[in-house]
């Protein structure tokens, strides 16, 4: 199951790597299209956030602190559903989809991270964590 686990843990998080890496080398083009979508400050929010997803992604692919890279993914997640796929102001019916799609992919992928978090603190080996001394008492 060991094995399982690395498996799991580089096909969930290699997705927040390659966008963490995409956010800060092709940081021009990502400020264009938060700036499009009205994300405040778009140029920090994209180093920001491409930061987070990049460096949680690592945690949980290293099994080091993988429960703040867990954390650090939900919290990245959650408000980019709502202000960057905001499929219910879309009139047109492709990119309502589309963005519909997107919205709860990142709904379901913030689930996902919020299952590792508390898995780790709960005791799952994923190496190091934060969350240890708070929830084993």
């Amino acid at each position: 199951m060991d094995v399982v686990l690395i498996i799991a843990r580089i096909l969930f998080a290699g997705i927040f790597i390659n966008s963490g890496i995409m956010h800060l080398t092709k940081l021009d083009a990502m400020t264009g299209y938060a700036t499009y979508k009205k994300v405040p400050a778009a140029k920090l929010s994209v180093i920001v956030s491409g930061l987070m997803i990049l460096v949680g992604g690592l945690y949980i692919v290293f099994g080091v602190y993988a429960d703040l890279g867990a954390l650090l993914i939900a919290i990245f997640l959650l408000p980019t559903a709502f202000m960057m796929h905001a499929f219910w102001k879309e009139a047109d019916a492709t990119a309502k989809q589309n963005e519909s799609i997107g919205f709860f992919k990142d709904l379901s992928l913030a689930g996902a991270a919020l299952i590792i978090f508390v898995l780790v603190g709960s005791g799952a080996d994923f190496g190091p964590s934060i969350t240890g001394a708070f929830f084993n008492f």
